[in-house]
């Protein structure tokens, strides 16, 4: 089946659609040609496990991420214990199921194509 677009978009981080903050990070998401992209820019100090879970109450990041990391390094612990450092150039593909965290003295930027929707929204489950 194939997806045809049905008219040209142009959007920009600039002009956000919503902004999430949270500790040491914010969120930034458009939604373009019907899917949400978001642009996360995470503060020297920020981990997921301190920063978010608290918001989200999983045991881990249940978002699965298509990333481009822009600057900065973050480092991923994967719940089956693998861990890998993502840098500046980078592009990571994440499953759910893991923690991340800000290594260094710089912010970390990465743009998600996939798994930001619904990224450090509050949990409405009881």
């Amino acid at each position: 089946m194939k997806h045809l677009m049905e008219k040209a978009e142009l959007k920009s981080f600039s002009s956000p659609d919503e902004i999430r903050n949270f500790p040491k990070g914010k969120l930034e998401l458009i939604t373009i040609g019907g899917s949400t992209v978001g642009r996360a820019t995470l503060e020297p100090g920020w981990k997921w496990s301190a920063s978010v879970q608290p918001i989200v109450k999983t045991k881990s990041c249940e978002a699965p991420h298509f990333q481009y990391h822009i600057s900065g390094t973050i480092v991923v612990l994967m719940d089956d214990g693998t861990q890998f450092e993502c840098k500046a150039g980078d592009v990571s593909l994440l499953p759910v199921g893991h923690d991340a965290w800000v290594v260094g003295d710089k912010p970390a930027v990465v743009v998600d194509f996939q798994g930001m929707i619904d990224y450090a929204k509050e949990s409405t489950a009881l």
